[in-house]
């Protein structure tokens, strides 16, 4: 609009495909899409863990997990595009598993005749710490060698692999530290 001011009178600036109306449309899907995994998944847990209280600590690991993935796209240069929008899409489901993790171990060792929450949540994380940073590392080898694929789609898989890589990586940390830690408290 701003060019056509200053055009002459005869000429006129027609636009036949404006590829922003659907790049804004994929986008705000993808970001609908995201809300909707996320509340798919605290139903899921929800109605799994029958429990309120219990589905709190895989919601916090979600909400930490997508915070501190855009600060690290923040940091990183890394646009808010259809891929990595789609790359946290698909590892919502991946993140909220290792709270479900500690929540259940934590719930297993109140049943078994820990007295308080907390004695729960310290032997639990005995046992699981290992694991927890085992199958994190195994998800992580996966998506990070995308990072150092060449050519020109290298910019689009390196912003998808660490993105996923990220997300997973601070849900693990997550699980050893603030899933427990709100377990012996709630």
């Amino acid at each position: 609009e701003e060019v056509a001011r200053t055009l002459p009178e005869d000429i006129e600036i027609v636009t036949f495909d404006n590829t922003n109306d659907f790049l804004f449309a994929s986008i705000r899907e993808v970001i609908i899409t995201l809300v909707i995994a996320v509340l798919l998944v605290l139903l899921v847990v929800l109605f799994f863990l029958q429990d309120f209280r219990a589905t709190l600590v895989p919601a916090l690991g979600i909400l930490v997990s997508l915070i501190g993935t855009f600060a690290f796209m923040y940091v990183a240069g890394f646009s808010i595009n259809l891929l990595t929008l789609f790359a946290l899409v698909l590892v919502i489901g991946t993140v909220v598993d290792d709270s479900i993790i500690v929540v259940e171990a934590v719930k297993a060792q109140l049943d078994n005749g820990c007295t308080s929450a907390y004695d729960a949540s310290v032997k639990a994380m005995r046992g699981l710490a290992t694991t927890l940073f085992t199958t994190t590392l195994v998800f992580m080898t996966i998506f990070i060698p995308l990072a150092f694929v060449g050519g020109t789609t290298s910019i689009f898989f390196r912003q998808f692999g660490l993105t996923m890589a990220v997300a997973v990586g601070i849900s693990l940390v997550n699980a050893l530290t603030l899933s427990p830690a709100i377990c012996a408290l709630i």
